[in-house]
């Protein structure tokens, strides 16, 4: 076949040269720090499975065929749609085939030409791209800074266009530092300026709340929320994500939405495990997961400490727990050397994350055993 042309090459090149050059690996025979799965439903087929067919009959047909608004509807997408409504207790849900679908179809589409959006720096990179595919003027605010957001609201509202929307994004458990906003606080702002509040809760969804469903509803804030993305890849184990909000919101979304629009359903097994795994959250046995995984996090920071590695840790109470070890080349000499150890820690590099805090990302299991855990940190204060 014809190669690749020669600046392309060049990128590549650089991508190596800095340390920064990505591949593929297969490191499932390694002790698991690094994927989301915290409640390690995706190894556990049969413990939330073994009634599919009985509780959730379906049609025949288990292909996608084609895009929803063709052939890929059916009534096995209609109810799940509704069970998650009323699960939430908001009026409409729509199932999207990922989280990075859910995002960009969202910020691309909503958002118009005289609406400006107010989003945390460090807001996923899915959400910054259906930002970067819309029409409004978007801006950052300092990371979990409210007075900063305050003030740039004050600014926009004294230049916006007559009928334009002040949106303001973030997550409520954040992908790379595992740290969290003051979700309250947050909401009191926008209600007090009248802007739309969007809540990434992708790694906040299985795990916190009674039954798992996420800070937004253990804080019971959903009112006053204007969507929430949830995602069913992470804690669920699962694929897919849902934009929770109005009635009017999904029909919106189902006509100008467009990584809804343009691509092939979900097939039906994957709608089944997602309401099958919700099913699990809200059981004895998912709580206990629940509460395994926190005791895991809790006996994790307490070997941080053990092990006096407190100064290199960003501080997180979730199960992602960052450790900055500052340059590519060195986090991914320390990521391989806990490789040969028999543990998969990922490095987290420039430019995913500002130079300088390149780090580790330990992503925490309820599977994870207290020797896991003190063992692969022993092995990282032997190299820090």
């Amino acid at each position: 076949m014809v190669n690749l042309p020669r600046k392309l090459e060049e990128k590549l090149q650089k991508r190596k040269d800095n340390g920064a050059f990505r591949e593929l690996t297969d490191v499932h025979k390694l002790t698991d720090f690094s994927s989301n799965d915290y409640l390690g439903l995706a190894k556990s087929w049969d413990s939330f499975h073994k009634s599919l067919n009985v509780d959730h009959p379906i049609e025949s047909q288990m292909g996608s065929t084609g895009s929803r608004l063709l052939s890929g509807n059916n009534n096995l997408y209609t109810s799940s749609e509704e069970y998650l409504a009323k699960v939430f207790k908001v009026e409409a849900a729509l199932i999207y085939n990922s989280g990075y679908d859910a995002n960009i179809g969202l910020f691309s589409s909503i958002p118009q030409r005289e609406d400006i959006v107010l989003y945390d720096a460090y807001v996923h990179a899915s959400i910054r791209d259906g930002l970067s595919l819309g029409k409004a003027k978007n801006y950052p605010f300092r990371h979990n800074d409210l007075d900063h957001l305050e003030s740039l609201i004050l600014r926009q509202i004294e230049k916006r266009y007559d009928g334009g929307e002040l949106y303001v994004v973030t997550e409520s458990v954040f992908s790379m530092d595992g740290d969290n906003p003051n979700l309250k606080d947050l909401v009191v702002l926008c209600n007090k300026y009248s802007c739309r509040l969007v809540v990434d809760e992708a790694h906040a969804f299985g795990l916190y709340g009674s039954s798992g469903l996420g800070k937004i509803t253990e804080f019971g804030l959903i009112d006053n929320i204007f969507a929430v993305v949830i995602t069913f890849g992470k804690a669920l184990g699962n694929h897919g994500a849902a934009v929770l909000g109005t009635g009017n919101l999904k029909s919106y979304l189902v006509n100008f939405s467009r990584s809804f629009i343009y691509t092939t359903a979900l097939p039906a097994h994957t709608i089944l495990n997602i309401v099958s795994a919700i099913d699990f959250l809200q059981t004895n046995a998912g709580q206990e997961r629940r509460k395994t995984l926190f005791n895991n996090i809790t006996y994790f920071q307490k070997q941080i400490c053990n092990f006096k590695l407190e100064e290199s840790f960003l501080s997180s109470a979730s199960a992602i727990q960052s450790c900055v070890i500052s340059g590519n080349l060195k986090v991914r000499k320390v990521s391989n050397h806990l490789k040969t150890k028999g543990f998969d820690v990922r490095p987290i590099l420039y430019p995913t994350v500002p130079k300088g805090l390149e780090r580790l990302r330990f992503c925490l299991h309820s599977f994870n055993t207290q020797k896991e855990i003190e063992t692969v940190l022993l092995e990282l204060s032997k190299v820090i």
